[in-house]
C-alpha cells in the first residue's frame, strides 16, 4: 500500500519514492507566508485607519471635527461638561478647607486631652480632699452626739400601762373635800401618747337617764358622736364621763336614788376616780341637786357650787347650755360699735330672801358649814346704784323689783326679771351689766349669775361683777380681767366713777375680748363639751389631738413636657434671688412642744386678747412672732438659731438668713377651666427659688383634658379635686401643704420670681400678716351710711388680695373650721369677697394690717381671658361683702395703713459688689 505524506513526514521524510526534501520544503513555505500575512495586517491595517481618521478631521468645517485634538478651553464650552468643571473647582476648595479643619481640630484635641488629664489630676485631688472632709464631717457629728448624749437623757415613749380594773391599790384621801388631781385623779390611765381617750356612758342605759332634760340629752349626745376625743373602748380611757343633768323636776330622783345609780355604773370603780359628772343648765332656776349626793373622787361639772361642794382645781364651772340644739345667729347680735350706749350701765332682779332670814334653812342642809355669817352689802348696793340714777348725771337704769314674776332663784340670789328676750333688747342698750352675786358668800357661783354673765358677754354689754369670792366659768385658765370688772362689795360707791374713766379704746377691747369668750367656749353645746375637755386635758398636761387636715384627692395627669424660661421671668435685673438649691424639697418642721407645754403657753392659748394663736392651742404647726425663738430639728433635739451666724452682709445672696435659714413655701393655685392660661402660670414658676411644690385646686367638675401635658418646673405638681365649685377651696388647709408659708395666687397672675421672693422675705419678718401685692381699701359712704369697697390707687391700704399673697397655713385652718359659716355660705352665693373675709379673718385676730410689698397695684397677665372680676357685678357684690362681714363680726375688723416695704434694689442700681445687703424703706 502506498505511504501518504503525512505518514512519510511521521516517518522522518522518507517515504515511498524516496522524497523527503520535498515534503520539508513545502513546510518551511507555509509558515513563512503565514507569518508574512499577519505582519501585513497587524501593520498595515492600524497605518491606514489612522489616516483615514485623520482625514476625516482635516475637513472644512472644524465645527464638525470629532476625532481631532481639542485645547481646554474648547473643552469647557460644552454645558455639562462647565457643571463638572465648577463642581471640581467646588471641591478641591472644600477639600483644602476640609484639611484646614482637620489640622485644626487636632491640633484642639492634642489641647483638650492636655486639659483631660489635667481635670483628671484635678478629680483625683478633690476625691481626695472630699474624702478628707467627709472624715472631718463624721468625725464632727460624732463629737456632736456624744455631746448632746452627755448634755441631754436619751428619750424614748414611755410604755402605756393599762391599770387593773378595779384599781385596788389607788390610796384614799382623807376626805372627798379634800379631793385634788394628786390625790384623786389617776394619772396612769392618762399617759401622755394615750391622746387623752374619754368614754361617754349612754344614758338611757340607766334609770336617771329618763329624767334628763330632752334638749340638753340630745345636743349631748349629737356634741359626743363628733368628738375626736371620744372612744367606744371602756378599757383604754382616761376619764368616764356622766351626764346627770339638767333634771326634769316632776321626775328627778331623789339624791340617795341617783347616788346608788352613779355608784353602780360599771367603771366608778368603788369611788369614781376619773369620772366626770356633767351638770348642765339650761334655765336660771336649775336647782343644785348633787350637792346632797356623795360624787366621791368624780369631778363636778356644773354652774352652780356651794363653797363646801367647790374643789378648786379640780371640779369646773361651767357656762349654762342656752342654746341647746340651735346655732347663734350673728346677725341678730349687735354690733360693737358705737363703744357707748344709751345706758351706761343697767341691772334688773329681785332677792326673794335676804341673806339673814336664809342663813337657817342653808344650815338645815350645810351642817359643815362653820363661822359668822358674812356682812350683808345688799342694801348698801340698793342704795347706791338708785342714788346714782336719781343724780341724772349718767342714763342707768336698776330695777330692784320684777314687773313680772322673778324667776326661781337660790336663797340670797338677784333672781332674773323677764323673758330672755326682754333681758337681751335691755342689755342692747347698755354700755355695761351689773352682776351681783349671791349675799351668801358661801354660795361661790350660781346659774342665775352664770346666766347673766352670758347674756351680757352674748349682745356686748360688759360684765361688772360685785364680788371678788366668785367663781366664773373655767376660771383656772381663762383670764376674765381682760372681758369683765371683778369688783369687790364694798367699793360700791367707787363703781360709777370706776366706768366713767375706762377709755374708748379699753371699752372696745374689752368688749371684743368677751365677744371672743362667748363665741368660743360658751355659744354653742359644741363649744362647752369642747371647753369641759380641754380644761381637764390641759390640767393632767396631755397635748391635745392635731387639727384635722383637708385630704387630697389627686387628679391623675401628665406631666415630662419642659417649661421654657419667660424672658420676663428671667431679667431680675442685679437682684440675686438667692443660692440654687439642689436638695429635694421639704417641709417646715412640725410642732415640736407638745409634751413641754408650759403654764405661759397655757394663758397665752386661752387668754390672750384675740390674736392669731389662742383659739386652737393644738395648731400641727409653729406659728412663730419675729420675737419667739425658733428650733429646728427632730423630736430627740434641738439647736437655737443664732451664736453669730448673720450680720455678714452675705444673707441676701448666700442664703435665705432669718431666724428661720432652711424654709421654702407652697404654691396654691385656684383654677376653673383655663388649661392654657394655667399651663403658662405654671411655666413661669420654672426655676423660682425656695418652692416647695404647686398644688392646683381644680374648682371645675370638668376634668382636665387627658392630652394635656403638664409642665416639668422641677418641684411636684400636685392637682386637686374638689367637691364642689366654691371659692373657698382656696383656703382649705390641705393636707399636702408641707410648709408654714402659703403662697395664694392665681392662675392668671403675673408675677415675677424677684417680686415673689421680696415678698418671701418680707413675709418671713411678719409672719402672723398677710403678705401681698394688689392692695385695696375699705370706706364709709356718708350718704348710705355703709362700708364700700374700693380698689382705686391710694397712699392708704386696708386690705392685700389673696390673688397673690402671702399667708401662714394657720390661717387656713381658722377660715376653713373656726370662721363663723356665715360668712363662709356668702362667699359661696356670690362666689366672691373670699380674699375680703381671709383679711377680715387675719386683721380680727391680730389686729393688725396687712403688709403690701412693691408698688405693683395690678398683676394680671396681659391677653388673659377675662375673669370674674370684670362682671359689672363685681364690686356691687363686694359692697355688700364688707357690710355682711361687718354684722357677723359685730365691727369693722380692717385697719388702715400708709406702709408700703420696698427694696431698694427695685429703684436703685448699685454695683455687683454692693448688692449684698437687703433693707427696707
Amino acid at each position: 500500500e502506498p505511504m501518504t505524506g503525512y505518514t512519510m513526514l511521521r516517518n522522518g521524510g522518507v517515504g515511498n519514492g524516496g522524497q523527503p526534501w520535498v515534503l520539508r520544503w513545502s513546510s518551511r513555505i507555509r509558515l513563512t507566508w503565514l507569518s508574512f500575512t499577519l505582519f501585513v495586517i497587524l501593520v498595515f491595517f492600524p497605518l491606514i485607519a489612522h489616516y483615514y481618521l485623520t482625514t476625516i478631521d482635516d475637513a472644512d468645517d472644524a465645527g464638525k471635527r470629532i476625532f481631532g485634538p481639542r485645547t481646554g478651553n474648547e473643552l469647557c464650552e460644552v454645558k455639562h461638561v462647565q457643571d463638572l468643571c465648577r463642581i471640581r473647582e467646588s471641591v478641591s476648595e472644600e477639600l483644602l478647607q476640609l484639611e484646614a479643619k482637620r489640622q485644626e481640630l487636632n491640633s484642639e484635641i492634642a489641647k483638650l486631652n492636655l486639659k483631660i488629664e489635667a481635670c483628671k489630676k484635678s478629680i483625683e485631688n478633690a476625691k481626695q480632699d472630699l474624702l478628707q472632709l467627709k472624715n472631718v464631717i463624721s468625725q464632727t457629728e460624732h463629737s456632736y452626739k456624744e455631746l448632746m448624749a452627755q448634755n441631754q437623757p436619751k428619750l424614748s415613749l414611755p410604755i402605756r400601762l393599762l391599770p387593773d380594773k378595779d384599781d385596788a391599790t389607788f390610796p384614799l384621801p382623807k376626805s372627798n373635800r379634800n379631793c385634788r388631781l394628786h390625790n384623786c385623779f389617776d394619772y396612769s390611765r392618762c399617759p401622755l401618747t394615750s391622746g387623752f381617750p374619754v368614754y361617754v356612758y349612754n344614758s338611757d342605759d340607766y334609770p336617771f337617764g329618763s329624767s334628763l332634760d330632752p334638749l340638753i340629752k340630745q345636743a349631748f349626745e349629737a356634741t359626743v358622736r363628733t368628738n375626736v376625743y371620744v372612744t367606744e373602748n371602756a378599757n383604754i380611757a382616761c376619764v368616764y364621763i356622766v351626764l346627770a343633768g339638767e333634771m326634769q323636776e316632776p321626775v328627778m330622783p331623789k339624791p340617795t336614788e341617783l347616788e346608788q345609780q352613779l355608784h353602780s355604773l360599771p367603771y366608778w370603780r368603788t369611788d369614781g376616780h376619773n369620772h366626770l359628772i356633767i351638770n348642765l343648765s339650761r334655765k336660771s332656776e336649775t336647782q343644785n341637786f348633787l350637792y346632797n349626793v356623795s360624787t366621791g373622787r368624780a369631778m363636778v361639772a356644773q354652774s352652780t357650787f356651794y363653797d363646801a361642794q367647790y374643789r378648786p382645781g379640780f371640779d369646773i364651772v361651767v357656762s349654762p347650755l342656752v342654746h341647746a340644739m340651735s346655732e347663734p345667729n350673728f346677725l341678730e347680735i349687735p354690733p360693737q360699735v358705737p363703744v357707748k350706749r344709751k345706758y351706761l350701765f343697767s341691772f334688773q332682779g329681785e332677792k326673794i330672801e335676804s341673806l339673814r332670814s336664809s342663813l337657817q334653812e342653808v344650815r338645815s342642809f350645810e351642817e359643815e358649814i362653820e363661822g359668822n355669817a358674812p356682812a350683808d352689802y345688799d342694801d348698801r348696793i340698793i342704795t347706791t346704784l338708785k342714788a346714782v340714777q336719781d343724780s341724772k348725771l349718767d342714763f342707768v337704769l336698776v330695777e330692784f323689783t320684777c314687773k313680772n314674776q322673778p324667776k326661781a332663784s337660790l336663797p340670797t340670789e338677784w333672781a332674773l326679771c323677764g323673758e330672755r328676750d326682754d333681758r337681751l333688747e335691755l342689755l342692747k342698750l347698755s354700755t355695761f351689766a351689773l352682776i351681783i352675786t349671791p349675799g351668801d358668800a358661801r354660795l361661790v357661783i350660781s346659774t342665775g349669775c352664770t346666766m347673766r354673765l352670758f347674756e351680757a358677754l352674748e349682745v356686748g354689754a360688759i360684765p361688772v361683777v360685785l364680788g371678788e369670792q366668785v367663781q366664773l366659768p373655767y376660771n383656772d385658765v381663762i383670764r376674765w380681767n381682760e372681758a369683765a370688772l371683778i369688783i369687790p362689795k364694798p367699793r360700791i360707791t367707787e363703781v360709777h366713777f370706776l366706768l366713767r374713766s375706762i377709755s374708748d379704746n379699753d371699752l372696745l377691747a374689752m368688749r371684743r375680748q368677751g365677744r371672743f369668750l362667748w363665741e368660743t367656749y360658751f355659744s354653742t353645746s359644741d363649744n362647752v363639751f369642747s371647753t369641759v375637755l380641754a380644761v381637764i386635758r390641759t390640767r393632767i398636761q396631755i397635748p391635745a389631738a392635731p387639727i384635722r387636715e383637708e385630704p387630697s384627692v389627686e387628679i391623675p395627669h401628665r406631666s415630662g413636657k419642659a417649661a421654657g424660661t419667660d424672658p420676663n421671668m428671667a431679667d431680675n435685673g442685679d437682684l440675686d434671688l438667692g443660692p440654687v438649691e439642689t436638695e429635694p424639697p421639704y417641709a417646715s418642721p412640725k410642732y415640736l412642744r407638745n409634751f413641754t407645754l408650759t403654764a405661759m403657753d397655757i394663758y397665752r392659748n386661752w387668754n390672750s386678747a384675740p390674736g392669731p394663736f389662742h383659739l386652737f392651742p393644738y395648731t400641727p404647726f409653729d406659728p412663730v412672732l419675729p420675737s419667739e425663738a425658733k428650733f429646728l430639728g427632730s423630736g430627740t433635739g434641738f439647736r437655737p438659731i443664732g451664736g453669730g451666724a448673720g450680720g455678714s452682709g452675705k444673707e441676701f445672696q448666700a442664703a435665705l438668713g432669718g431666724n428661720v435659714p432652711r424654709e421654702q413655701f407652697t404654691v396654691v393655685m385656684l383654677t376653673y377651666e383655663r388649661e392654657e392660661v394655667l399651663m403658662n402660670s405654671l411655666e413661669r414658676l420654672n426655676g423660682l427659688p425656695y418652692l416647695n411644690k404647686v398644688v392646683v385646686v381644680w374648682n371645675s367638675p370638668k376634668l382636665p383634658s387627658e392630652d394635656l401635658l403638664w409642665p416639668d418646673i422641677g418641684v411636684p405638681i400636685m392637682v386637686v379635686r374638689t367637691e364642689k365649685n366654691s371659692l373657698n377651696n382656696r383656703f382649705l388647709p390641705w393636707d399636702e401643704i408641707e410648709t408654714e408659708a402659703i403662697l395664694s395666687i392665681d392662675d392668671d397672675a403675673h408675677l415675677r420670681h424677684d417680686e415673689i421672693m421680696f415678698g418671701f422675705r418680707v413675709w418671713r419678718e411678719a409672719r402672723d400678716r398677710i403678705v401681698g401685692f394688689p392692695g385695696r381699701y375699705h370706706a364709709w359712704d356718708i350718704p348710705h351710711q355703709s362700708w364700700l369697697y374700693n380698689s382705686n390707687y391710694s397712699c392708704e391700704l386696708s386690705m392685700v388680695l389673696t390673688g397673690a399673697a402671702f399667708f401662714h397655713k394657720y390661717y387656713a385652718y381658722l377660715y376653713s373650721y373656726v370662721m363663723p359659716q356665715a360668712i363662709r355660705d356668702m362667699v359661696d352665693e356670690y362666689i366672691n369677697c373670699e380674699d375680703i373675709a381671709m383679711n377680715f379673718l387675719v386683721s380680727h385676730l391680730t389686729r393688725k394690717p396687712p403688709i403690701k410689698v412693691t408698688s405693683r397695684w395690678t398683676f394680671r397677665c396681659p391677653g388673659c381671658p377675662q375673669a370674674l372680676s370684670h362682671d359689672d357685678s363685681h364690686f356691687h357684690e363686694r359692697h355688700k361683702c364688707i357690710n355682711f362681714f361687718v354684722r357677723v363680726y359685730g365691727y369693722m375688723p380692717l385697719l388702715y395703713t400708709q406702709f408700703r416695704v420696698d427694696s431698694v434694689l427695685f429703684k436703685t442700681r448699685l454695683p455687683h459688689d454692693k448688692t449684698k445687703c437687703f433693707k427696707f424703706i
